[in-house]
């Protein structure tokens, strides 16, 4: 499954800048600015709005070079908000090759949560690039960088991390052979299956900073599952399905959490394969997904059981039974369902980047929308748009209305609670 190449189109509407203030680039003011012109209306020109934003822009380029780590921070920081809230293809494409030699400079020279923001923008230009050539030199150039720091025992955890989801993301967008994606495969595999269980029934102890690493491999191997060939997934099958349970024994929430979703996936791309599959150690599996959706064990947090139940609830039911609960996503005047886990683990990773932009992304981005088969955007008049939206005087009485039935609610709750109490 390789995902065809497109342009995206020119958009004009500015966006709010959440990363702030960027004090050391006092031309470059926050992207809100022009966000709250555009709304009141006014006579300001499209054209120059656009060219202001494209000042900014090309600001933070400039101070990705700056001496000052804390400016190359926050200029990185404001291209990736950009990158993230707005379609900026035409802009981005003038200066790939200047962008992606920044990246590189950053995750070569930087340190820590420079290399991690540089990991991230690498992302958010193949998302913006789309499935292309354009975004395929992008990855040659980054991908060995990504690798070698991601087998690089000595540099810093958290980049590891992050180079570990950003390179799962880039070469599921822009790998341009499928043995590529297989071998990168490899590559998390060699530190996530650090965490199984051994042949002797031991299991190695990390700490929280590399289970978190073994996390990140084990999300960025299960994506690029996804577009897995048949012939792939039964290899996969043979050698992973036997020991991933055993990751659902460990101490860490999240890697248990992650497990149990690979694992939901894993049996839905089993039987899309073979209809007819069965799982030998079924009976086993399921006790144990059943006894992680109904957790009582008193020597687990309450906030780690409380996010897990649910999880394990709908991954039982996919081991179980081959369901999955559908959820749907609304974006302008569209929505669109989940239906599988490998949409859903899809959606996940470029919502990880994209953020609170997904729903912009969802109605403009020709490559998402190809990804998720949308088909091209869906243009609607300034008229119908401002129709569909409900004001913030309507939301506020929806939501206070929301909140005083859900206090009557817990008070009867309590009431109750406390009548039980004293008869008893």
């Amino acid at each position: 499954m390789y995902f065809s190449s497109g342009g995206q189109p020119r958009g004009v509407q500015p966006f709010s800048d959440e990363d702030a203030s960027i004090e050391t680039l006092s031309h470059c003011s926050s992207f809100s600015d022009s966000a709250s012109v555009a709304e009141e209306g006014g006579d300001v020109c499209e054209e120059a709005t656009q060219e202001d934003f494209e000042y900014k822009l090309k600001g933070f380029i400039d101070s990705t070079m700056d001496k000052s780590t804390k400016a190359r921070q926050s200029a990185l920081g404001g291209l990736k908000t950009a990158m993230a809230s707005k379609i900026l293809y035409e802009f981005i494409l003038e200066r790939r090759v200047t962008i992606t030699d920044t990246i590189e400079r950053c995750l070569k020279k930087g340190k820590g949560d420079e290399q991690c923001a540089a990991a991230s923008l690498a992302c958010l230009l193949c998302i913006q690039l789309g499935a292309g050539i354009e975004s395929e030199d992008v990855f040659k150039t980054l991908k060995p960088i990504f690798k070698n720091i991601l087998a690089d025992g000595t540099a810093n955890i958290q980049t590891r991390q992050a180079c570990a989801t950003s390179l799962g993301v880039c070469s599921l967008i822009a790998a341009d052979d499928i043995l590529d994606v297989y071998a990168t495969m490899e590559c998390f595999e060699s530190l996530f299956a650090k965490s199984y269980v051994k042949e002797d029934g031991s299991r190695s102890v990390y700490n929280a900073q590399t289970t978190a690493l073994h996390i990140s491999a084990l999300l960025s191997w299960s994506l690029l599952l996804t577009i897995c060939s048949n012939t792939e997934v039964k290899k996969i099958l043979k050698k992973h399905l036997p020991k991933l349970p055993s990751l659902l024994d460990c101490d860490d929430v999240n890697m248990r959490i992650a497990a149990g979703e690979t694992l939901a996936l894993l049996f839905e791309l089993a039987r899309d394969v073979d209809a007819e599959f069965e799982y030998e150690d079924l009976e086993s599996l399921c006790a144990k997904l059943r006894a992680l959706a109904t957790d009582g064990n008193k020597h687990r947090a309450k906030n780690d059981k409380r996010k897990q139940r649910p999880v394990f609830r709908d991954v039982l039911r996919a081991v179980e039974e081959g369901e999955f609960q559908t959820e749907m996503i609304k974006f302008g005047a569209e929505r669109m369902y989940i239906d599988s886990w490998v949409i859903k683990r899809t959606y996940d990773a470029f919502t990880e980047f994209v953020g609170s932009g997904m729903n912009y992304h969802l109605q403009s981005n020709e490559f998402i929308r190809n990804v998720f088969e949308l088909g091209p955007p869906v243009m609607v008049d300034a008229v119908t748009l401002k129709a569909m939206k409900v004001s913030r005087f309507e939301r506020h009485l929806y939501n206070a209305a929301a909140f005083k039935a859900r206090t009557k609610a817990r008070n009867k709750f309590r009431d109750k609670r406390v009548d039980i109490g004293e008869f008893i």
